[in-house]
């Protein structure tokens, strides 16, 4: 059987160079002496463990018969190329003088996911966050009550009652599925020897020891094989089963540690039994985010596409306008990435859990190849976890954290989180204020007018033809571009068409302009360039583009003789028929 191609070829290559290939490929390795290739295989995943490498032989007929492609298929690979090295570094932009200037009072265009907790409880400085840029305030639900949340909610929104221009948007973070060891003899915590055996039992009134701890996982015994493994405590403790009976687990602890009570578990690999929505998340969606009218929900652990669907079910008719994020977290969320794409209305690249389920070293791979897919797909992209967490104890974060959310926003995400940062850090404000500064500093090097063609000539080779709405609104930044306009203005109910301009990365910033407040909150907070505005009535489309230009005028993007790029439907249009672009010159 040939072994599944490696991450790196799935990542660079288009689905229909890939498809073209009746054998799969290898993965290129620097490691050989020859320069040739060291594969790195896996027969169940790509991201995973490897098995032998070729001989230098098979090697060469491989490349060889790579190397032969149709002009075609040169033409999709040199599209895809193309838009890797656009997100990048422009040619010549990245001197000291580029170095060294100032970008005071420049637009961030990446949004910025804020995590609600302890440390920025107050209304007062919920409202120094989103005076420094919070776009989303996140209410993380694996912690705290419904009281606590809805009294959270209402400080938010007190502070924004004084800041009538300002949107941002409220995600629900649901706590999702999970492993729990269990509770000990005497309360404290247990002494874990390297090699040393313990039995885990599904018992979980069982109360545990060094020698046998409970879990919370009743199909333990039926999901695990002989020589997996099992992560506890975000992986600070690792075990090698060795053998499974009828109701435990005997496994083998690989390293020494000491662990408390009810730590989390990971088993990395295999296909977890559990739902995606456990009773507590439905109960949290109706009772919390229907009732308090949330913007979106981050749903944990998402697994297939199926898990997209069931949310839906259960937000109803009520949460029609609720968006779903899907938070890929396993394994088997990258498994079935397509599908979930396909059904979900953006997605979150959550490092940490996907981090025990795969190797570490190869999350890197796994955030590109999910960013690139959901740019091309449209779906906006959060990237979250530890990006600035050294700020929770200090006021000044790491230079390779700042490499990471730069290189994130490079990758192409459209919204970057913080997590411990502002929920129990000790300098939160400081947290956002740093975020925005790096976010801008990397915006600032990417060559938008070669990303909107590579973008482009991306999307038609992996759907084909558009749909006419998208062809409008990839035909208004294209103009844009070729007539130097300052901003685009989109007129929208659903936020849809607005989504459609921002997945083609105009360099312009993008006023939507709406009759809906979670329009105008969900465009403003999740959709990379925006900013959003609520109109009294959408009726008259030449006195709300004249509104267009004089807000223009205020927030000091556009001047007189200016151009401005504006789409909108017909007035008797429905919602979602985008049809008419117009170029404004600026009086």
């Amino acid at each position: 059987m040939e072994p599944y191609p490696g991450l790196w070829d799935m990542m660079l290559l288009p689905s229909t160079l890939r498809g073209s290939y009746p054998k799969p490929l290898f993965v290129p390795s620097p490691s050989t002496p020859d320069g040739g290739v060291d594969a790195q295989y896996t027969r169940r995943n790509p991201l995973c463990a490897g098995s032998a490498a070729p001989t230098h032989a098979h090697t060469q007929k491989r490349t060889a018969k790579r190397t032969r492609l149709t002009h075609h298929q040169e033409r999709n690979f040199s599209h895809f190329i193309t838009m890797a090295g656009a997100i990048g570094l422009r040619e010549q932009g990245v001197e000291l003088e580029s170095i060294m200037r100032s970008t005071e009072g420049v637009q961030r265009k990446t949004k910025i996911v804020c995590t609600l907790g302890p440390a920025c409880w107050s209304q007062e400085t919920l409202g120094e966050l989103i005076d420094a840029g919070m776009n989303i305030a996140r209410l993380n639900f694996s912690h705290g009550e419904h009281a606590g949340h809805a009294e959270t909610l209402s400080r938010l929104r007190g502070a924004l009652a004084s800041r009538p221009h300002k949107h941002v948007a409220v995600m629900l973070d649901t706590k999702g599925p999970e492993i729990r060891t269990g509770f000990l003899k005497n309360k404290d915590k247990v002494n874990i020897a390297k090699g040393s055996l313990v039995e885990w039992t599904t018992d979980y009134e069982y109360l545990g020891d060094e020698t046998k701890l409970a879990c919370s996982y009743k199909e333990l015994p039926q999901t695990v094989a002989v020589g997996g493994k099992m992560l506890v405590a975000d992986g600070s403790l690792v075990f090698t089963v060795v053998e499974i009976k009828e109701d435990s687990v005997v496994a083998r602890a690989d390293n020494s540690a000491t662990i408390g009570e009810r730590k989390n578990m990971n088993l990395p690999g295999v296909k977890v039994l559990l739902p995606t929505l456990t009773p507590k998340d439905e109960d949290d969606l109706i009772n919390f985010g229907l009732v308090q009218g949330v913007d979106f929900i981050a749903a944990s652990f998402v697994r297939t596409g199926q898990d997209i669907d069931n949310i839906r079910s259960v937000l109803g008719p009520r949460g029609r306008a609720i968006k779903i994020i899907a938070k890929i977290e396993s394994q088997e969320g990258l498994e079935n990435y397509d599908e979930i794409l396909e059904k979900t209305d953006g997605i979150m690249v959550a490092r940490g859990d996907l981090g025990m389920e795969i190797p570490p070293e190869k999350v890197f791979l796994a955030q590109k190849m999910m960013i690139r897919k959901a740019n091309i797909a449209g779906k906006p992209v959060v990237t979250a976890t530890q990006m600035l967490e050294s700020m929770i104890k200090s006021p000044r974060p790491t230079r390779a954290e700042c490499t990471d959310v730069a290189n994130a926003v490079l990758d192409g995400t459209d919204c970057v989180m913080l997590s411990g940062e502002t929920a129990n850090g000790e300098y939160p404000l400081e947290a956002v204020q740093m975020m925005s500064k790096i976010c801008v500093q990397a915006e600032g090097a990417i060559h938008y007018d070669e990303l909107y063609q590579a973008l482009r000539n991306s999307v038609l080779d992996t759907v084909g033809a558009m749909s006419t709405q998208e062809a409008i609104a990839s035909s208004a930044v294209k103009t844009a571009i070729d007539i130097g306009a300052r901003m685009i203005v989109v007129l929208t109910e659903t936020g849809t068409t607005a989504r459609l301009v921002c997945k083609y990365r105009p360099s312009q910033p993008i006023l939507v302009l709406t009759a809906l407040a979670e329009t105008a909150r969900q465009s403003e907070g999740f959709l990379k360039g925006t900013v959003a505005r609520v109109m009294g009535s959408m009726i008259g489309t030449d006195s709300i583009l004249y509104r267009a230009t004089d807000l223009g005028k205020q927030f000091n993007w556009i001047k007189k003789g200016d151009t401005v790029v504006a789409i909108h439907g017909m007035q008797e249009a429905r919602a979602g028929s985008t049809n008419m672009l117009k170029v404004l010159i600026v009086d």
